[in-house]
């Protein structure tokens, strides 16, 4: 088992270090990687429920604020959704995945994890409804 950091990162130079995540595998691909991601933050969004979502997309009903997305009405927020349009961003350069610096282009590459493996998120549009 390994722990992985997460970091958020824009291009105007903002660093947020987002969790870390504890995973089994040795080997991942990068699309299982971010579907766990997403998955994990919004499962505690919504079991916590707070005003802000704080995420790698942006869910569709949500206004920008400084830090993060203010949710109407408080509503639950769909994983499976949420991952989709994660999908669909990184096939759109709305974000770039590095992993321990080195860039990872291709959804299905597989990547060896250590136990201080960092994955940074690089987002280079805001990603408004994905």
């Amino acid at each position: 088992m390994v722990r992985v950091s997460f970091v958020d990162e824009t291009t105007s130079g903002e660093r947020r270090e987002a969790w870390h995540l504890e995973i089994f595998e040795e080997r991942i691909t990068l699309r299982e990687i971010i579907r766990r991601r997403i998955f994990q933050e919004v499962a505690e969004h919504n079991a916590t429920r707070p005003e802000v979502f704080r995420g790698l997309v942006q869910p569709g009903d949500t206004e920008r604020t400084l830090n993060g997305h203010r949710v109407h009405a408080h509503r639950r927020v769909d994983a499976e959704e949420q991952f989709a349009k994660a999908v669909e961003a990184f096939g759109r350069n709305g974000f770039l995945v590095l992993v321990d610096d080195r860039q990872v282009e291709d959804l299905d590459a597989e990547i060896a994890l250590r136990i201080d493996t960092e994955i940074t998120f690089l987002k280079l549009v805001p990603l408004v409804g994905g």
